[in-house]
């Protein structure tokens, strides 16, 4: 089993900056020489996070109105009371989607639906400069 280990470097806006991240995965996978196996994406911080979507400003707008939903922006976090950075919302938020999403490959391609792409939510409530890791292994 071969291992390779990529970065993707890229400014966001913050406050549910959602990118699509999927020709830069595949691009890594791609340059890897690895055939078959899987990819992980991960989020090294804590206001971020990786899921798949139909990556469509409806859908776009949906998602983060579903957030403002479950987890607003405008209620009492312990973490804001503690820090005073008002990103309490942003934590919980990448908590519930989570840091990390692997996607099995085969043939070089990787096995995702017609309409799903692979998507990086930047959560924080400010602009960043956000590092991915993807780590591909397989043969």
């Amino acid at each position: 089993m071969s291992v390779s280990t990529r970065h993707l470097n890229f400014p966001t806006k913050g406050n549910g900056d959602i990118i699509d991240i999927t020709e830069d995965v595949a691009g890594g996978l791609l340059k890897s020489k690895i055939t078959d196996g899987v990819v992980t994406v991960f989020v090294p911080g804590a206001t971020g996070a990786v899921t798949t979507i139909e990556y469509e400003s409806g859908l776009v707008s949906d998602f983060n109105a579903m957030l403002e939903r479950i987890a607003p922006q405008g209620i009492e976090y312990m973490h804001n009371l503690k820090w005073g950075d008002g990103n309490g919302h942003s934590h919980v938020r990448a908590s519930l989607l989570g840091p990390s999403l692997s996607i099995p490959f085969a043939g070089g391609t990787m096995m995702l639906g017609t309409w799903q792409q692979i998507i990086f939510i930047d959560l924080d409530n400010r602009p960043r400069d956000r590092e991915l890791i993807v780590q591909i292994m397989g043969e």
